[in-house]
C-alpha cells in the first residue's frame, strides 16, 4: 500500500471472494456461480444499436429493470432500487443506516461482506452466535436493539429461516431496520417480499449472480417501503450514479421476463443438489440442510483443509473457511449432474487413498 492511503483503512480486512483461476482448467464448485448460461433472451436483448448506444450515459434511474422487477414481485417502482450486485445494495443500505455510527448485527457466520461494511464505517461489526446446529438464534436476534441483516437462506450453512420465523424477528425490531440478504432464496426459501408493505423497516435485498446467471452482469436489487428506498436511493445518487450500465439493464430485463427459463434451471439445481447431498451422505460426510444452489460439508475422516487442497490437486474447486468454527467444512456449489458425478468420483477415489 502506498504512503498516501487514509490511515483508517490501512488495518481493515478485506472481503476475500472464492479464486477465479486464470490459465488452468477447473470444475469450479466454489463461488456459487449458475452452471447454466443466461437466459437465451439475454442474448437477444443485446444487439448492434444498443453497442452504438453505449457512447451515451445509462439511465441514471434504471428505470426499466426497477420496473421489470417490480412487476414481476407485484410491487411499484418506488418500491425497488437497482444495483450493481447485490453487495452494492448492502453497502447503500449499511451508509444510510449507520454511516452516522449505527450499530448492526449479524450472525456470527454468515457472509464475510457484512464485517468488512462494519469495518468501513468503524462499526464494531457485532454478531450473535448460531446456534449449535448452525441455526439461526430467532430469540437472540428479537431482543437485540440494533440494526440487523441476515442472510436467508445463510451462507456458507445454506440452512433456511421459515418466512413466520423472519417475520418474528422483523416484528420484533420496529423501531431498527432488518435486511434481509435473500442470495440464494430462489433455491428453496421463503423471500421476505410479500412482507414489505406490512413492515416500514423491512430491507429484502436480492442478485442476479445466481439464480439468473448473471454473475458477471453485476445486478441486484433492494426492495422495500418508499420511503425506505429513497434512502438507499440518495447514498446511490452520492455515490455511485449511472450505477447501472445500459447493457447489464437491458440483460436484467430479458432475464427477468423468462420465467419459465428461470424457473426450469432453479429446478434442476435443487434436483442436483439432491443428488448431491445423497451422494455425500453415502460416502460418510455429513451434510447441512440447503436451501441454496449449495451445500455445506465436512467427514471426520479428513481435516476441511486438506480435503480442499486434494480437490484442487484433482482440477476441483470448492470453497474452504479458515474461520474456527467451520474449519472442517467445505462450501460446494452444485453445478452440472456431470459435475457433481466427477466430484463423487474423486471424492470416493481421495477417501480410499
Amino acid at each position: 500500500m502506498s504512503r498516501f492511503l487514509t490511515p483508517k483503512y490501512a488495518g481493515l480486512a478485506t472481503y476475500i471472494p472464492g479464486e477465479q483461476p486464470k490459465g488452468i482448467r477447473y470444475i469450479k464448485l466454489n463461488t456459487n456461480e449458475s452452471p447454466f448460461p443466461p437466459s437465451p433472451k439475454v442474448a437477444g436483448a443485446i444487439n448492434l444499436s444498443v453497442i452504438d448506444g453505449l457512447k451515451l450515459y445509462s439511465d441514471p434511474t434504471a428505470g426499466k429493470i426497477r420496473k421489470a422487477i417490480a412487476d414481476f414481485y407485484g410491487l411499484n417502482e418506488n418500491e425497488v432500487v437497482a444495483t450493481n450486485g447485490s453487495d452494492e445494495a448492502l453497502m447503500l443500505a449499511y451508509f444510510a443506516l449507520c454511516g452516522g455510527g449505527g450499530d448492526i448485527v449479524a450472525p456470527d457466520v454468515s457472509y464475510g461482506f457484512y464485517p468488512v461494511l462494519a469495518g468501513l464505517l468503524g462499526l464494531p461489526g457485532e454478531t450473535i452466535p448460531l446456534k449449535t446446529d448452525f441455526t439461526v438464534d430467532v430469540e437472540a436476534f428479537c431482543k437485540t436493539d440494533k440494526h440487523i441483516v441476515l442472510a436467508n437462506p445463510n451462507a456458507p450453512t445454506g440452512i433456511a429461516l421459515t418466512l413466520a420465523e423472519m417475520e418474528k424477528i422483523i416484528s420484533s425490531n420496529l423501531d431498527r431496520v432488518v435486511i434481509v440478504d435473500e442470495a440464494y432464496v430462489d433455491f428453496g426459501g421463503q423471500s421476505c417480499i410479500p412482507l414489505i408493505r406490512k413492515y416500514d423497516n423491512l430491507i429484502v435485498v436480492q442478485t442476479f449472480s445466481k439464480s439468473r446467471s448473471l454473475a458477471g452482469a453485476r445486478l441486484g436489487f433492494a426492495a422495500g417501503q418508499a420511503s425506505l428506498m429513497s434512502d438507499l436511493d440518495r447514498v446511490r445518487d452520492m455515490m455511485n450514479p449511472y450505477n447501472i450500465n445500459s447493457m447489464t439493464e437491458l440483460a436484467g430485463i430479458a432475464a427477468m421476463e423468462d420465467k419459465s427459463y428461470f424457473e426450469a434451471c432453479c429446478a434442476k439445481i435443487i434436483e442436483n443438489r439432491g443428488f448431491l447431498s445423497k451422494s455425500l451422505a453415502a460416502l460418510g460426510f455429513e451434510v447441512l440442510p440447503s436451501s441454496t444452489n449449495f451445500v455445506f460439508a465436512r467427514h471426520n475422516r479428513i481435516p476441511g483443509k486438506v480435503l480442499y487442497e486434494r480437490l484442487k490437486a484433482e482440477g476441483i474447486l470448492v470453497r474452504h473457511f479458515d474461520k474456527k468454527r467451520i474449519e472442517d467444512y467445505n462450501r460446494i456449489s452444485v453445478g452440472s449432474r456431470g459435475d457433481m458425478e466427477t466430484l463423487i468420483k474423486k471424492l470416493s477415489e481421495i477417501l480410499l487413498q
